[in-house]
């Protein structure tokens, strides 16, 4: 196959992951002030968007990681073909499109990684994957991350509920703090940003070296940072509403308060991690955020059996993703016909997948609606004035 048009093709599957990472992960910032009430589901998802489209100007760090750390490339390594990352992107995209019909909040990021690094393997060999930056980059942040931001939000939330005690056996639910929750979301928005889009630009960025487009140990072109910027952007502004009904009240009946720690927290734990150049999952940060919020609240309950589930789904991911990598780069290794066949079974997948969604449908509409028990979250009644005594 021509290789500009490889390369055309590697641009194009690169761009549409960065798509389905927006809306899959929209739930990291706009999950719980949809389900507290603090902001209506279509308002949330563009705020978020517009947020997602100026973080991804603010940082290129773990950009670097993805396209010169975790594939070696250049001197001394060996390269990796436009034809294999064009197979791994299917491994993350069709991993990406299976999780957000189960309503999951899996790593959009590790199914990347694991789609790139099962497809450079079969087709490249084991050398071509450094492990080192795997390890301290990837997999150490993806244990460490969830645990951190879940303790922040615990404490966070105990002392918010310490704080405002004088709220307590009211029915405002402490209201303020519905509003701060526009604040601490929009934040969360703006670190996804900072985070989750670059490393699509890592990707393509690889490409483009791969092919001596550009010099090795370079930084993404501004180019590629706006179109990547762009494109999740937009899928943010879809809305993943499967998972942001499970991340919302899936895990635990969230109020105003705690929404704002684990937002907050969240938001700390992403944006330390972006300026480090850690590629890790926001995901996990947002889920073990609310975990955390959950617990930090008095009388309530976390549903660990949707904690678990999810829990499965992120030791799935990275090996389920590295193995339709590995077969995408199986058939992509043959030549045109293969990557042709890879091309038209991703979008048969696709397709089916969304084809099944239609089937129990999840809209800005019901994703409210559906949130269990969340009513006395967002149905907010205010307290009677009290009333003068009449002295006679």
């Amino acid at each position: 196959m021509d290789l500009t048009l490889i390369v055309v093709l590697v641009i194009a599957l690169a761009l549409f992951f960065d798509f389905t990472n927006g809306f899959h992960d929209t739930a990291n910032a706009m999950a719980t002030p949809i389900a507290t009430g603090a902001m209506k589901p279509k308002v949330a998802v563009a705020l978020a968007a517009v947020l997602n489209l100026v973080g991804a100007f603010l940082s290129t760090e773990v950009a670097k990681t993805v396209s010169g750390g975790i594939i070696r490339e250049g001197d001394g390594g060996v390269l990796i073909t436009p034809e294999l990352i064009f197979a791994g992107l299917i491994g993350g995209i069709v991993w990406n499109m299976v999780t957000w019909l189960l309503g999951l909040p899996s790593s959009s990021s590790h199914a990347l990684f694991g789609g790139l690094i099962g497809a450079a393997i079969v087709g490249a060999g084991i050398n071509t994957v450094d492990f080192t930056v795997v390890m301290s980059k990837v997999i150490l942040p993806a244990l460490i991350a969830p645990l951190t931001a879940g303790l922040v939000a615990f404490v966070s939330t105990k002392l918010a509920y310490a704080i405002t005690r004088r709220h307590d056996g009211r029915p405002d639910g402490r209201d303020g703090f519905r509003y701060a929750q526009i604040f601490s979301s929009s934040l969360v928005a703006l670190a996804h940003g900072t985070n989750d889009a670059q490393k699509t630009m890592g990707v393509i960025t690889l490409t483009l070296i791969s092919v001596g487009a550009q010099p090795v140990g370079t930084s993404p072109a501004l180019w590629v940072v706006t179109a990547c910027a762009l494109a999740i952007a937009l899928g943010t502004y879809m809305g993943g509403w499967r998972i942001i009904r499970t991340l919302g009240t899936g895990l635990t009946d969230v109020k105003p308060a705690q929404g704002f720690a684990a937002e907050t927290s969240t938001a700390a734990t992403i944006l330390a991690s972006s300026h480090l150049g850690f590629a890790l999952s926001t995901t996990q940060v947002a889920s073990g955020s609310v975990i955390g919020s959950g617990l930090g609240r008095r009388g309530s309950t976390v549903r660990w059996g949707t904690a678990g589930r999810i829990g499965i789904g992120w030791l799935l991911t990275l090996p389920s993703a590295a193995l339709v990598g590995g077969l995408a780069a199986l058939l992509a290794h043959a030549g045109a016909w293969g990557i042709a066949i890879d091309a038209l079974a991703g979008i048969g997948v696709i397709a089916g997948i969304f084809w099944w969604s239609r089937r129990d449908e999840v809209s800005h509409h019901n994703v409210v609606s559906e949130v269990a028990d969340s009513g006395r979250a967002v149905k907010i009644k205010r307290n009677p004035k009290p009333k003068r005594k009449v002295s006679r």
